[in-house]
């Protein structure tokens, strides 16, 4: 649907019942399933018999709200917001929602001017703690950011800490992102995030389930998390607590059949045992965007090999080392000797010592031959086995 034209009936009827469901509600999800929107709309606007799953209460609850419907008000209000409604099915609906069965949003309000359907083909999530610490924070923004700038869309939601950070990562990268809100997008949440969340609009996308003026409450904090999951190939978890909400949205993740990453932490930190707790289980650890983009991207998208600076005595070819090897860290030790340690001649144990011995790594003595001061600390430094 274009956002400048007037919506038509089906849209409608999901904007009607984007005000009277809410998030999440796999009882509507099936009434929506079965009997499509306008027809759901219209049983709920006449008050009729009430569909099976709910309780009475419950129906008399959703007859209230549906009352006080005015999906054309909302449309007015959405479109002064400069927001869009996306609807299963249209051109701009990310098809990996779908897989939420039930409990599939019913449409998403949007800002911002990208695709939000191009957007989620190549995207991650980067979650973890409110209250997070300096390490967390510097975590998550780094690896946003370094994300970002391998053409990855970064999803997160909006919230202090661990999502700021990412988001902040991201627009600071000149990158791509996504806040997904557990309220009314044009009315952001947090207060604090209002510069930060406009930004994103502006840069990226908001998005959410809810319509405009719509306040947060707990429980659609974590039906939000789904969303997350949904949109993106892979969770990656940055410090949470045992009872953090972004281990949520990574459990809805491994449900999903999404990749589910964490980021270690110290392993003293509260703030990081929930981390823990998930790469015991089936997580994967990571610890940079390489890695992520290893597990999540297309084939070929290797992460570098992890390896330690290359060393002197990396540089020599492995018949030298094996020699240099089979010297005794103190004292003296005779060619002999040598040879039998490094497994060959003696005459080849003495041309490599010869080759050691301009190399500065031995001195002879006599007959024997030793290691320099200088190999000794080199050997200190690599932890070369004696």
């Amino acid at each position: 649907m274009n956002e400048d034209s007037t919506p038509d009936a089906e849209t409608l009827a999901r904007i009607f019942l984007t005000r009277v469901i809410e998030p999440g509600d796999e009882a509507a999800g099936r009434w929506l399933r079965e009997h499509g929107p306008r027809e759901l709309a219209r049983r709920l606007c006449e008050g009729g018999r009430r569909l099976p799953g709910v309780t009475d209460k419950r129906w008399t609850g959703l007859l209230a709200r549906a009352a006080a419907a005015e999906p054309e008000r909302d449309w007015a209000a959405a479109r002064e917001a400069g927001m869009r409604f996306v609807c299963p099915g249209s051109a701009e609906w990310p098809a990996q929602l779908d897989d939420l069965g039930d409990a599939r949003p019913i449409g998403l309000w949007v800002r911002g001017r990208p695709s939000l359907r191009m957007w989620a083909l190549k995207s991650v999530a980067v979650v973890g703690a409110r209250a997070c610490t300096e390490y967390g924070a510097h975590i998550a923004a780094t690896l946003a950011a370094d994300l970002a700038e391998r053409g990855w869309v970064v999803v997160s939601g909006g919230a202090y800490g661990i999502d700021g950070a990412a988001h902040r990562g991201v627009l600071g990268a000149t990158g791509a992102t996504v806040a997904v809100l557990a309220c009314g997008v044009d009315r952001p949440y947090p207060r604090g995030h209002s510069r930060l969340i406009g930004r994103i609009a502006e840069q990226g996308l908001v998005v959410g389930e809810l319509p405009p003026g719509e306040h947060p409450t707990p429980s659609r904090f974590i039906v939000r998390n789904r969303i997350i999951a949904a949109l993106t190939r892979g969770t990656v978890v940055v410090e949470a607590a045992h009872r953090s909400g972004s281990l949520v949205t990574a459990r809805a993740a491994g449900r999903l059949g999404r990749f589910v990453i964490g980021v270690p932490g110290p392993a003293t930190s509260a703030l990081s045992a929930g981390v823990h707790e998930l790469l015991r289980g089936d997580a994967v650890l990571v610890t940079d965007a390489a890695d992520v983009v290893e597990l999540v991207g297309d084939m070929g998208e290797l992460a570098p090999d992890r390896r330690g600076p290359v060393l002197p005595r990396d540089l020599l070819e492995p018949a030298a080392r094996r020699v240099l090897a089979a010297l005794p860290a103190h004292g003296t030790a005779s060619a002999h000797a040598i040879a039998r340690g490094a497994q060959t001649t003696q005459d080849d144990a003495v041309g490599r010592l010869y080759e050691l011995r301009s190399l500065g790594y031995v001195e002879r003595h006599g007959d024997g031959w030793k290691l320099t001061r200088q190999a000794i600390t080199a050997g200190r430094q690599d932890h070369l086995p004696r």
